[in-house]
């Protein structure tokens, strides 16, 4: 059940967030969820805590407002699961705990669903100094959480900003593990006719990350999990291959996409973020060539 505001009515909403080691981020992001505007009374937050190195304790303590839930399973997938079934709201809106949402970041992901079965909303990536981020973050300000793009032209939408009514989501499933468990689960429902539509006034911000060495243990988690994704489709590890030789050539037309792009308004930024998308684009094409030839320590067990 929802609630009203005045004569019109909401539905109940539950605000899903996997948590792992980041309490500070954590405090922000629901102390932002208790200022939105969607009625108060017509949403409930749930914190999936994927066991925090400081106790689920201590993240209740940090989320007073919120139900604190445990996630044994290790993963965001996982997490996001065992959020949903604590949860009990007719509408599922899945946010990241290091995400900083708009004040009507609810309300419009909440309407979208009105024109789409299940929606991603905008991603802002910001650097910790306005108007004057560093290389890694000047990279990341304009390909991180893409989520138009994700939408639009590739047919996925991210799990950090996303709604779904409860209806749909059983329908599809819950969130698997080990693979790219947005990719794979926006795949089983677009194959149901399920419509996925992008809200670009569900706003959250996130923060960009600051160092390669972060930017490459990104990389390496999600090539690990979209080669695993890869092996299961028809043809998919040929794809996988066309894709590792393609990978270095990739850097001239994303390379115009960094000149044209409305993020940064430095020339100096521009071009330290192309440098970062060559370095970048190398290493994923020979992380490709390793995953391609020798695999990762999922597909090694299994003998494929």
């Amino acid at each position: 059940m929802g609630g009203k505001e005045g004569d019109i009515p909401y539905p109940m909403v539950s605000i899903v967030i996997p948590h792992f080691n980041d309490v500070e981020a954590l405090t922000h992001c629901v102390h932002l969820l208790e200022e939105q505007t969607y009625p108060r009374n017509c949403f409930e937050i749930i914190v999936a805590d994927n066991n925090s190195d400081c106790g689920i304790e201590a993240v209740r303590a940090a989320a007073l407002t919120a139900k604190v839930v445990p996630a044994a399973i290790q993963g965001a997938g996982p997490a996001r699961n065992a959020g949903v079934v604590a949860s009990r709201g007719e509408i599922l809106a899945f946010i990241d705990s290091d995400c900083l949402p708009d004040r009507d970041w609810l309300r419009n992901g909440v309407a979208a669903l009105d024109d789409y079965d299940f929606v991603g909303g905008n991603v802002i990536t910001t650097c910790r100094e306005p108007g004057r981020p560093n290389a890694v973050e000047a990279f990341e300000m304009v390909f991180a959480f893409d989520f138009k793009q994700y939408i639009e032209k590739v047919g996925f939408t991210g799990t950090g900003n996303m709604f779904v009514s409860r209806a749909v989501f059983d329908a599809v499933g819950p969130f698997r593990s080990g693979v790219s468990e947005d990719i794979e689960w926006s795949q089983r429902a677009r194959a149901l006719d399920y419509c996925l539509g992008y809200a670009p006034n569900a706003v959250v911000c996130h923060p960009a990350r600051r160092e390669w060495s972060e930017l490459k243990k990104r990389w390496a988690r999600m090539l690990d999990e979209r080669y695993l994704l890869a092996c299961e489709r028809r043809f998919g590890r040929t794809k996988w291959a066309v894709a590792t030789l393609a990978m270095p050539f990739s850097v001239i037309p994303h390379a115009w996409r960094i000149m044209r792009s409305e993020r940064l308004n430095r020339w100096q930024d521009r071009l330290c973020s192309i440098v970062i998308l060559a370095r970048m684009r190398i290493w994923r094409a020979e992380r490709m060539f390793r995953l391609s030839t020798f695999g990762t320590s999922k597909t090694r067990a299994q003998g494929q």
